[in-house]
């Protein structure tokens, strides 16, 4: 076998609990508590998975002063912390079980101040091949404000290889 369709493979405990409590306001809450409980760091910036399928997750944060910068806007490294979230939500919801993935790197643009709550939208334009040796995968995530200006474009480049 040289490589493998990510969508036609058994769905991981994530994306199953996410399936689960994703109908519901209060579901979708719990999902998000959960998700920080098992990433602590992910909880600095509140975040609430809005969306989360494979090849697309939008996530969600609130403006509060626990992301605030010395200007009083949403700190740049707290919105990088919303992208990966983004990103590896979906990364949950794509990568089959028979692989795993690690963010391997990032490259982000600070586009304009970020004066309200974000929502980061990490979004694949298809379904990668895996191959047994191991695949580089980019995954664009694209964060706004309120209003819909775009704040932060962020590159995050995962590494999936096989499970062993």
């Amino acid at each position: 076998m040289s490589s493998v369709d990510a969508a036609s493979t058994a769905v991981n405990a994530t994306y199953a609990m996410w399936r689960k409590l994703s109908g519901s306001t209060l579901g979708r809450g719990l999902f998000s508590t959960a998700m920080c409980l098992k990433v602590p760091y992910f909880r600095t910036v509140l975040p609430a998975v809005r969306d989360m399928r494979p090849g697309r997750c939008e996530v969600a944060a609130p403006k509060w002063w626990g992301v605030h910068n010395h200007l009083g806007t949403f700190h740049a490294i707290a919105a990088c912390n919303l992208a990966e979230i983004a990103m590896g939500m979906l990364a949950e919801a794509t990568v089959p079980t028979t692989h795993r993935w690690i963010p391997k790197g990032m490259s982000v643009s600070y586009v304009a101040k970020a004066k309200t709550s974000l929502t980061a939208v990490a979004e694949l334009p298809e379904l990668p091949e895996l191959a047994e040796s191991g695949t580089e995968v980019v995954v664009p995530v694209v964060v706004r404000d309120r209003e819909g200006t775009v704040v932060v474009t962020a590159d995050i480049t995962v590494w999936i290889t096989p499970r062993s």
